[in-house]
C-alpha cells in the first residue's frame, strides 16, 4: 500500500466519488478508510470508529466474515469467472437460486435473476414488468408509480422513480410515464398530518387517484421500499404496505420492494415485505446479499410472472437484458455462504433487539438536544434523527452545523453518514449493546460540545 503522505496528497485528486461534489471532496477530502474487523473501521491515521453506516447498509455480518472470505478466494481458484447469458451457467449460481427462492418462499418468490448491484436489480425489475404486461396482452401498461423521498438507485430507470430531485434534476428528461405520490413521512407531508395511520390512509387515497386518473390500463407498476431508507429512514404504518398491495391487486398493477436495503434481516424481519405481511409480485435485492464483499445482487420473481414468462409461444417471454456480472460464480458463491451465515447467526433477532436500544438512545438524545428535529426507526437497525435549526418551522439545520456534528462524532469514534438535514444509522447487524451504547455516547457528546 502507497503510504499515508501519498494517499492524503492524492486524495480525491484523480476520483470522482459518487453522491458528492468534485470540487467539495478536494476542498474537504473524505476519510480514507484502510481497515475493518468486526463492527468497526480504521482510517489512514489509526483511528478506529465503530461504523454507525455498515459500510452502505450492506456489511451486516461485519467485517470480519471469514467463512465469505474463504469462499470468494476458492472460488477464485476454482472458477473466477464464466458468463450466465444463453448456453452456460455454473455449479454455484444453481446451487444459490435453489437457496433463495427457498429463502423467500413466504414472500411467494420462486425465481431468481442475478445482477450486479441494486441499481441493476430495480432496472430490471422495472424492465420485467413493462415486458410481463406485454407478454400478458396488455402492452399499453407501461407507466411507473413510486413514492416521493423513495430511493430506487442511479440506473436511468431507478432514478426515474426516484422520490428525491438530488438524484434526478441535472440528469433529466429522465424516463416519460413516471409518477409519484406523498411518501407517508409524518414530519413533512402536504397533508400536515402527523399520525401514521391516517397519513396512511391519505397516502393510499392519493395513490388510488393518481391511478385512476392515469387510467390503470396504462400503469405497469408500482414500486417503494417497504421502510424508505436513503430518503431518511421512513417507516410507514403496517396498514400502508397491504393498503398498496390492494390496490395494485384490484387495478391489475404489479407491485416491486425494493429491497436493496430491507432484504436479509436488517428490519429485524427476513425482509421487509414480511416485516408487513405482504407478497411482492417482484423482489430487488443487492447490499447485505454478499455483505459487501463482492458486487451482486438478484431479483426474485413470483409465480404469477414466472408462469406468463415461461408458457409464452410467441417469443415476447425472451429476456432481452442481462449484465456481463449476472450470476458471476464468486460473486454466487460469496452469497451462498453469507446466506448461510446470516441464518446460521439469526442476525434479524439481533437487529431487531439492539435496533430497539438505538432508537430509545437517539429518542433520548432528542429530549436533551434542540437541533433535534425528528427521530425515526424502531424496525431493526435502520434509525435516523433529523436536524433542524428551528422546532416550530421545522427549518432544517444548516449545512456547516451538520458538517460540524458529522466531525465530532467522528472524533470520539463512530461513522455516521450524513444525507442532507438526515444522520442516517445503519450499523452491521452483528452489532453488539455495548457498541450501541458507544455510539449513542459519541452522538450525545458531540452534540453537547456543538451548542
Amino acid at each position: 500500500m502507497k503510504d499515508s503522505n501519498f494517499l492524503k496528497e492524492n486524495n480525491a485528486r484523480h476520483l470522482w466519488h459518487p453522491m458528492a461534489h468534485p470540487a467539495e471532496m478536494q476542498a474537504k477530502p473524505p476519510a480514507i478508510i484502510t481497515g475493518g474487523e468486526g463492527c468497526s473501521i480504521t482510517d489512514v491515521d489509526g483511528n478506529e470508529l465503530i461504523d454507525g453506516v455498515g459500510g452502505l447498509w450492506n456489511v451486516n455480518l461485519g467485517y470480519s466474515c471469514d467463512p465469505v472470505k474463504a469462499a470468494i478466494a476458492s472460488q477464485l481458484d476454482q472458477l473466477p469467472y464464466y458468463s450466465t447469458f444463453r448456453g452456460t451457467t455454473n455449479d454455484k449460481v444453481i446451487e444459490l437460486s435453489y437457496m433463495l427462492q427457498e429463502f423467500f418462499a413466504p414472500e411467494g418468490m420462486k425465481r431468481c435473476f442475478f445482477t450486479s448491484g441494486g441499481s441493476d436489480s430495480v432496472e430490471i425489475a422495472l424492465r420485467l414488468a413493462r415486458q410481463f404486461h406485454k407478454v400478458n396482452g396488455e402492452p399499453g401498461r407501461i407507466k411507473f408509480l413510486s413514492l416521493k423521498k423513495g430511493y430506487h438507485g442511479t440506473h436511468t430507470g431507478g432514478a426515474s422513480v426516484n422520490g428525491n430531485a438530488n438524484f434526478r434534476t441535472q440528469y433529466e428528461p429522465l424516463l416519460p410515464g413516471c409518477y409519484h405520490i406523498p411518501a407517508p413521512y409524518t414530519y413533512r407531508n402536504p397533508f400536515n398530518e402527523a399520525d401514521p395511520e391516517k397519513l396512511s390512509a391519505l397516502c393510499l387515497a392519493a395513490l388510488e387517484n393518481e391511478i385512476v386518473f392515469q387510467g390503470p390500463e396504462t400503469i405497469a407498476a408500482f414500486i417503494m421500499e417497504p421502510i424508505l431508507g436513503a430518503g431518511g429512514v421512513i417507516p410507514p404504518h403496517k396498514s400502508f404496505m397491504p393498503g398498496v398491495r390492494k390496490i395494485c391487486d384490484e387495478y391489475g398493477i404489479l407491485l416491486i420492494a425494493d429491497e436493496v436495503i430491507t432484504a436479509f434481516g436488517r428490519t429485524g424481519a427476513w425482509s421487509g415485505s414480511r416485516l408487513w405481511g405482504v407478497k411482492p409480485d417482484l423482489m430487488c435485492t443487492a447490499k447485505a446479499i454478499t455483505n459487501g464483499y463482492f458486487p451482486f445482487g438478484a431479483v426474485m420473481i413470483n409465480d404469477t410472472l414466472a408462469d406468463v414468462f415461461e408458457s409464452d409461444t410467441s417469443g415476447k417471454g425472451a429476456i432481452g437484458s442481462g449484465y456481463t456480472y449476472s450470476g458471476h460464480p464468486v460473486g454466487a458463491a460469496a452469497a451462498i455462504v453469507c446466506l448461510r451465515e446470516t441464518e446460521k447467526l439469526q442476525v434479524h433477532q439481533n437487529a431487531a433487539e439492539r435496533g430497539l436500544e438505538l432508537y430509545q438512545g437517539l429518542l433520548d438524545l432528542k429530549s436533551k438536544h434542540e437541533l433535534i428535529g425528528d427521530v425515526r426507526g424502531g424496525h431493526g437497525l435502520m434509525c435516523a434523527m433529523e436536524l433542524v435549526s428551528n422546532h416550530d418551522t421545522k427549518e432544517v439545520a444548516d449545512k456547516e452545523t451538520i458538517s460540524r456534528f458529522y466531525q465530532e462524532t467522528y472524533k470520539r469514534g463512530t461513522m455516521i453518514r450524513i444525507s442532507g438535514p438526515n444522520v442516517i444509522l445503519s450499523p452491521p447487524l452483528v452489532i453488539s449493546a455495548s457498541e450501541v451504547s458507544s455510539m449513542l455516547n459519541a452522538m450525545d457528546d458531540a452534540f453537547a460540545t456543538i451548542k
